[in-house]
């Protein structure tokens, strides 16, 4: 049956107290707004004031979501990673041991002196100056003035380069006098820090 909405017209003229005989376009249409109340009264004295619950709820489920998807990458890449670890300690022992100890940056200035002269040049100059603290090493620098050629400049800094031991040269000057040339250079080597359980570089 087709919904007749002329009988809304009868809703001024009717006894609550004959509910039962109302037409039924009446009752339903009194019954839907019933339920609007009641639905309205219940959002806003119930439901209304849990929602800040369910919304940090909500970010506390993403946010959870996120940090499980961290650890899930990192543990199935924990493989990789305690490999990655391993290279890298390898790599720093290894390079601690190209650094000089206490004992042979004495001897690294012969070895300087040697590859220099081996490569033709003559020494003015070849001093250490002040060490420079780090926060993990020491910097040891070695003032340095030798003449020659440039050829010998370039087979004298790929040697220094070759060194059992890290040696890097810096600050070049080059300068001619009386048809000769002279390099002036900082090399820097490095010593590094004891541990605190009192270890060091071997």
């Amino acid at each position: 049956m087709a919904f007749d909405f002329n009988k809304l017209k009868e809703l001024n003229e009717l006894d609550f107290e004959q509910v039962a005989i109302w037409p039924k376009e009446i009752k339903t249409f009194v019954a839907l707004v019933c339920a609007l109340i009641v639905g309205g009264i219940s959002y806003y004295a119930i439901i209304s004031s849990k929602l800040p619950i369910l919304s940090a709820a909500e970010a506390q489920e993403e946010k959870l979501r996120q940090s499980f998807e961290a650890k899930y990458r990192i543990a199935v890449n924990l493989q990789a990673h305690k490999d990655q670890l391993k290279r890298i300690e390898e790599d720093f022992s290894s390079m601690l041991k190209s650094l000089p100890t206490s004992n042979e940056t004495p001897g690294l200035l012969d070895d300087i002196t040697y590859v220099g002269t081996d490569a033709g040049l003559s020494f003015k100059l070849l001093n250490w100056q002040q060490d420079i603290p780090k926060e993990f090493y020491t910097e040891l620098p070695i003032q340095l003035e030798v003449s020659g050629g440039y050829h010998e400049f370039g087979q004298f800094a790929s040697s220094i380069a070759n060194l059992p031991r890290i040696v890097t040269l810096h600050d070049f000057d080059i300068k001619s006098s009386n048809n000769e040339l002279t390099l002036s250079m900082q090399a820097k080597t490095y010593r590094a820090e004891a541990s605190k359980d009192g270890g060091a570089n071997e």
